[in-house]
């Protein structure tokens, strides 16, 4: 599967953020147009959507509630933690994208410091599903970021060979993230531009990871199996947080999260011990 992926990945070309750096000025230019470049012009602009869109996605509180704890890396990256062992290829980039975005999104939160919608609003006139968020830190959104990183790593590591199923492949994985980062509009969490931002800056880092890894190769350990005692005792340490969040919390995804976690941490302690 290793091989699948070295030989999918998508040589490092400048043009694949053409699009996304395009649609950040797109959007730059279209508040710059609605005088929309402060705080309040900023939230006011898409005040009406924002309403919109958290009462007719909040109708299934629970559904969006447990999807929008894939945008929590701590739940997202136990699903992929198989990859370790059968395309560690794949992890390789997600180390280096990882940082990327966690980079971005820490400077971006403090640089533009926008209140979330539950420190603007009346709490009572929207849908706040979980905890109530009310802090300054609203774009981008970082569940959103987290999410486009990781798919856009499995978009680009898995991308079929044949035109017409890398159209369906793409175009189903961007679907399904853009239907995991709006729940953080459907929890009351975002306001939508804050999610749309979050989403194109999350593919960035993404690409960016690809790039740096197929250059610098610095998490070539990876594929090394006398490094596998490393991830045995990060699984172990994300068994103990699930086993937390479920005690907290007692949610299907993070059952799911932890049950991919534990089959992963016997396989790739069996793959050790065997050595």
């Amino acid at each position: 599967m290793n091989k699948t992926v070295i030989n999918t990945y998508i040589p490092p070309c400048l043009f694949l953020l053409y699009l996304p750096l395009f649609l950040l000025t797109l959007l730059l230019f279209f508040l710059y147009k609605e005088d929309a470049l402060n705080t309040v012009a900023y939230i006011g602009i898409q005040e009406n959507w924002f309403f919109f869109l958290n009462s007719k996605l909040s109708q299934y509180p629970n559904l969006q509630y447990n999807l929008t704890q894939l945008g929590d890396a701590l739940v997202l990256l136990p699903f992929l933690s198989i990859f370790v062992v059968y395309a560690p290829k794949i992890w390789q980039s997600l180390f280096s994208a990882s940082l990327i975005s966690a980079i971005f999104c820490n400077l971006s939160k403090r640089f533009f410091t926008i209140p979330r919608p539950a420190a603007v609003f009346d709490n009572e006139s929207f849908v706040i599903i979980g905890k109530t968020l009310t802090g300054h830190n609203s774009l981008p959104s970082g569940h959103s970021m987290t999410i486009f990183t990781t798919l856009t790593i499995l978009m680009f590591g898995f991308m079929p060979r044949k035109l017409k199923y890398q159209t369906i492949w793409c175009s189903s994985l961007i679907l399904i993230g853009l239907v995991i980062a709006f729940t953080r509009v459907a929890v009351g969490a975002h306001y939508p531009l804050d999610v749309i931002i979050g989403s194109i800056i999350g593919y960035i880092s993404g690409i960016l990871g690809i790039f740096i890894n197929q250059k610098y190769n610095i998490w070539e350990w990876v594929n090394h199996k006398k490094y596998y005692p490393v991830f045995i005792s990060l699984f172990s340490i994300g068994i103990i947080i699930l086993m937390n969040k479920i005690i907290n919390e007692n949610l299907i995804i993070f059952y799911l999260s932890f049950i991919t976690l534990v089959t992963s941490l016997y396989i790739i302690t069996y793959s050790y011990v065997k050595k």
